[in-house]
């Protein structure tokens, strides 16, 4: 269970990049079957990154994650993100920090505005006529309606 810092930044953007002493990994042993693997070798990988100690992000865009990923923000303000599919250490680092490029990603991304628009006057005919219709063939059927019999 040691903390650990990789050398390489990690790219968010090709204007975007965290460096890599703002990201730390703690490596745990993973759940689950996988017999002799499992019980000896630490593979699960959890990135922890500490989204207000790290300049590489403005206060807006700080506000922006904090927002967006607040489930993912522990206590002590750190995202973190956890990968243990893999059997090896080195694929589930590799998974867990594409995992957290793409949360970050996802959230700095500038949401569309939705415009309101209105529904337009021959759609407003359009529905009314065929209630007219459906309430004349419902009175048909009724026995007050044109049987006759």
């Amino acid at each position: 269970m040691a903390d650990f810092t990789l050398d390489n930044d990690l790219t968010i953007t090709p204007t975007l990049r965290l460096p890599a002493d703002c990201l730390h990994y703690r490596f745990t042993r993973s759940s689950g079957p996988g017999g002799q693997n499992v019980n000896k070798v630490s593979t699960r990988v959890t990135v922890y990154f500490d989204v207000d100690a790290c300049p590489a992000f403005s206060a807006a865009q700080r506000y922006r994650i904090r927002e967006r990923l607040s489930t993912r923000i522990n206590k002590a303000g750190q995202l973190y993100v956890t990968a243990s599919a893999d059997r090896s250490q080195a694929a589930n680092r590799r998974a867990a920090r594409e995992r957290l490029a793409e949360l970050i990603r996802e959230a700095l991304a500038r949401r569309i505005q939705r415009r309101k628009t209105r529904t337009p006057p021959s759609a407003k005919r359009r529905r009314l006529q065929d209630k007219r219709r459906r309430s004349q063939t419902k009175n048909m059927r009724s026995d007050r309606g044109g049987h006759g019999d």
